[in-house]
């Protein structure tokens, strides 16, 4: 299969990949580019697993930080962000792993979103996460306010 095609359209390059495997034709297959596509299915796995986690901290910031602002629909978005990061996870649990590697960055974008969210000065938060992660994915875990 040319190599021109996966420049020019993707869905086309790969679905004729896949047509060249299942026939067994592998002497046709561009090999360089599936391995390429699935390192990057694999990053793509990791930001979205970095990506629920930083929005589920914010949440869990806002919490912390804000009580008096609590409210069901606050709740609710912790629950459904924990159960999405649960779900990924679940689909990708080699990533569970890499968890401890993930949660500085992601706190990190926490905290900016939360800042901008709340208007709260970037210095009402600390440096590092105050929470751990199994608190994080913990339903039960609900922080107390500061």
């Amino acid at each position: 299969m040319s190599t021109d095609l996966y420049d020019t359209d993707l869905y086309a390059w790969a679905t004729g990949n896949a047509a060249l495997i299942r026939a067994g034709h592998l002497a046709e297959v561009d090999f360089e580019h599936i391995a390429d596509e699935l390192e990057s299915m694999g990053r793509s796995e990791r930001r979205a697993i970095t990506s629920r986690l930083e929005v589920l901290l914010m949440h869990l910031l806002k919490w912390r930080l804000q009580p008096g602002r609590q409210s069901r629909i606050w709740q609710l978005n912790i629950q459904e962000q924990r159960r999405r990061l649960a779900r990924l996870l679940a689909e990708n649990p080699s990533l569970q792993a890499e968890l401890p590697a993930i949660l500085p960055d992601a706190y990190s974008d926490a905290v900016l979103s939360a800042a901008q969210e709340t208007g709260l000065d970037e210095a009402a938060f600390t440096d590092a996460c105050p929470f751990t992660l199994a608190d994080v994915l913990d339903a039960a875990f609900w922080p107390d306010p500061v």
